[in-house]
């Protein structure tokens, strides 16, 4: 039987990836395919995603919710800004998910902005804590990027993919 008919994963596909890239997967394929790699223990991640509608949806629907004398509410008030800061938000997010989970990230311009304005790439490289000074280090590293992205998604009333497929 193979994983087709039986929907298990063959011995032989059950290796800790080297490496995982998805170029323009769009909405929340990008974030299976992230929670594929850390699930996985991927020593590498570069993603380009695409289209992030998740977020963007979430931000229109709660838009009533935000006051007009909120800080940002003239970033949540035009569809196309709010479409921006949404695709940002959810990149920031993935980045700091990665972070959370033991990965050292840059979230780099992939290809300059004339060719396309979807040209975020997060790069993500699994780290090797050595000691327990390094285990310690980290344990702080990423208790920070916790309460960055708590605080991001609880201020925007809003809850991506990626945050439900990686746990804590």
């Amino acid at each position: 039987a193979d994983y087709a008919s039986n929907g298990q994963i063959p011995a032989q596909y059950k290796q800790t990836p080297d490496i995982i890239i998805t170029l323009h997967a769009c909405d929340t394929a990008t974030d299976q395919a992230l929670a594929y790699a850390v699930k996985h223990g991927a020593k590498a991640i570069l993603s380009v995603p695409c289209c992030q509608h998740e977020i963007n949806l979430q931000l229109e629907k709660n838009k009533s919710e935000i006051k007009d004398d909120s800080d940002l509410a003239s970033l949540m008030r035009y569809g196309l800004i709010r479409e921006r800061v949404a695709a940002l938000a959810t990149d920031a997010v993935r980045a700091e998910l990665l972070e959370q989970h033991g990965y050292s990230v840059q979230v780099l311009e992939f290809i300059d902005m004339e060719h396309t304005p979807k040209n975020i790439l997060l790069r993500a490289v699994k780290k090797q804590l050595a000691n327990e000074k390094t285990i310690a280090d980290d344990k702080k590293v990423s208790a920070a990027s916790k309460a960055r992205s708590d605080s991001l998604l609880e201020a925007r009333h809003v809850s991506p993919t990626l945050n439900a497929l990686l746990p804590d």
